[in-house]
């Protein structure tokens, strides 16, 4: 079996919703992150054996397969193919496990994975919500809740308090000023251009984070699912409804020996279950403990986490029953603070790691994240 590295990472900065991105359109928005790997690379796109995207709502302008029209926005060679898929909240994560898998098999050479998300223009379910399940669903499965709903039972189960979430979400928001000050995102980020208004503007940070949010101000914020006094999650502490696309270039070590790339990391394994559609959100555990028994590693053995802050229940959830600490968790804010493109956010948080682990030395890492109806994905990567 080949070894699979990732060359670069890159994506967008992330807009908040109706923000500078709002009259750029998706396919634009899609191609600019490979615009950016070719840019930083000196590729000749020809040599992408695939571009494989994630796209939560793939209807209207994100539909038609956004996988292929976004490499021939970007002005790539015809011959370059394209696919969407969505594996909902985990779409960009799987697009990158699905790109390791067919080079590790020798399939293909180099792809390009990641996805895209323009949730100003295209609105979250308007490719279908709960209300189209059919009835012969509740034969099999007992209840019917939203993702914030099953959000709060989680809160329940584990007994986590409102003023627990906030803290968590106020760091992730301070982690990310700190990461942004440093220059932690500079190596990722490429910047967008668009107009805003009739106006040209150039899009290069984030517009979602609130550093200075404080645990005080976000206990005034009214909760979102429940009835005052029922919950915790609101949407401070929750994902921000942003706009981004991320891309990772994907190599065998052998291709990216011969077109002279060095290698950010190797992905050295991916893992995808199953979990409770009700609860639903709690799939990261299970996927990350069968990744570290598949790897026989234990959770001490990585050095940094990424988990996707759909909730900050999730995130806290996973770390009681992992044991894996705060400390290595999300260390430069997560999407309480940057925001979650739904098809995007797997793609970044993979490129994040990767990143870190050349900034800081440190040799594993781990990107997990949970999804609609009960799924959990993770990827585990070790610095080259």
């Amino acid at each position: 079996m080949k070894n699979a590295v990732i060359v670069d990472a890159v994506r967008t900065p992330f807009g908040k919703h109706g923000g500078s991105l709002r009259d750029l359109h998706p396919q634009d928005l899609a191609a600019r992150p490979l615009i950016g790997l070719e840019e930083r690379n000196g590729f000749d796109p020809a040599v992408v054996d695939d571009v494989i995207y994630g796209c939560v709502t793939p209807v209207d302008e994100q539909g038609m397969n956004v996988g292929r029209l976004a490499p021939l926005v970007a002005g790539w060679d015809d011959s370059v193919p394209g696919v969407q898929l969505n594996r909902f909240c985990g779409s960009g994560q799987q697009s990158v496990n699905f790109a390791a898998g067919m080079v590790m098999s020798g399939q293909q050479d180099v792809v390009v994975a990641g996805g895209v998300e323009h949730m100003s223009r295209v609105e979250m379910e308007s490719d279908g919500s709960d209300d189209d399940l059919s009835e012969t669903y509740f034969e099999h499965v007992d209840e019917k809740v939203s993702q914030g709903e099953a959000a709060e039972r989680i809160a329940e189960k584990w007994d986590f308090t409102r003023e627990e979430m906030d803290e968590l979400a106020v760091d992730s928001h301070r982690r990310w000023k700190r990461a942004w000050e440093e220059g932690r995102y500079d190596d990722q980020i490429v910047p967008v251009e668009t107009e805003l208004a009739g106006d040209p503007v150039v899009v290069d940070e984030d517009e979602h984070p609130r550093p200075e949010s404080t645990v005080e101000s976000l206990s005034e914020l009214p909760l979102a699912f429940r009835e005052e006094g029922n919950g915790v999650h609101h949407a401070g502490n929750s994902s921000g409804i942003v706009d981004g696309a991320s891309a990772l270039l994907i190599a065998s070590e052998e291709a990216a020996e011969e077109h002279g790339w060095e290698p950010l990391a190797r992905i050295v394994e991916t893992q995808v279950v199953g979990s409770d559609p009700v609860l639903m959100l709690t799939g990261p555990i299970p996927a990350t403990e069968q990744l570290l028994e598949t790897t026989d590693m234990e959770i001490e053995d990585v050095d940094l986490f990424e988990v996707n802050e759909a909730f900050a229940s999730v995130v806290a959830a996973w770390m009681e029953e992992t044991g894996a600490p705060w400390e290595k968790t999300n260390v430069n804010g997560g999407a309480i603070a940057h925001g979650h493109p739904l098809g995007a956010t797997g793609g970044a948080l993979v490129g994040k790691l990767a990143h870190e682990l050349q900034r800081t030395g440190t040799d594993y890492a781990l990107s997990t994240m949970c999804i609609g109806f009960g799924q959990g994905i993770a990827t585990l990567i070790e610095r080259v």
